[in-house]
């Protein structure tokens, strides 16, 4: 049995299909996030990105969301090493951190169901969508009180 490319392939070495399919799926980047300008701290919200599909866990426009939505992060191996709101789970980060992925990630189970039947997606709680949100001030109702 061939050992997984992650297990053996940095971040960099990795072809593009190895690198997008890292993501397991748990939409957890695609939350707003507000942060305390004085202290830099990170505050989880329940709110969608405006092109999130919140059934699937994934973009509605992938291909076009750098150019869509001016604030979206494209992941590369660079900043997630540096990215300190990427989830604790989130398999990019775990790569980076030489450690390995857990047993719900899609290319450990075989299934991209089992992120959501663990619980670490954000299925379901998603409370809005940015689109709905009239002014900044309206993202506070929807803080979470750590990350999803």
């Amino acid at each position: 049995m061939d050992t997984p490319f992650w297990k053996t392939k940095t971040l960099e070495a990795m072809t593009p299909a190895e690198w997008e399919s890292l993501c397991d799926g748990c939409g957890k980047c695609c939350l707003s996030k507000l942060e305390d300008e004085d202290t830099g701290q990170i505050y989880w919200t329940s709110v969608g990105c405006r092109l999130f599909d919140s059934e699937t866990c994934r973009c509605s426009d992938y291909a076009n969301r750098l150019a869509l939505v001016p604030d979206c992060v494209g992941l590369t191996p660079q900043n997630v090493r540096t990215i300190s709101w990427l989830p604790n789970t989130c398999a990019y980060r775990l790569v980076a951190e030489g450690r390995d992925l857990y047993w719900w990630h899609r290319l450990v189970s075989g299934s991209p169901e089992t992120v959501h039947d663990a619980g670490i997606s954000i299925r379901g709680r998603v409370s809005a969508s940015e689109t709905d949100l009239a002014e900044p001030e309206d993202y506070f109702d929807h803080m979470l009180d750590d990350e999803p």
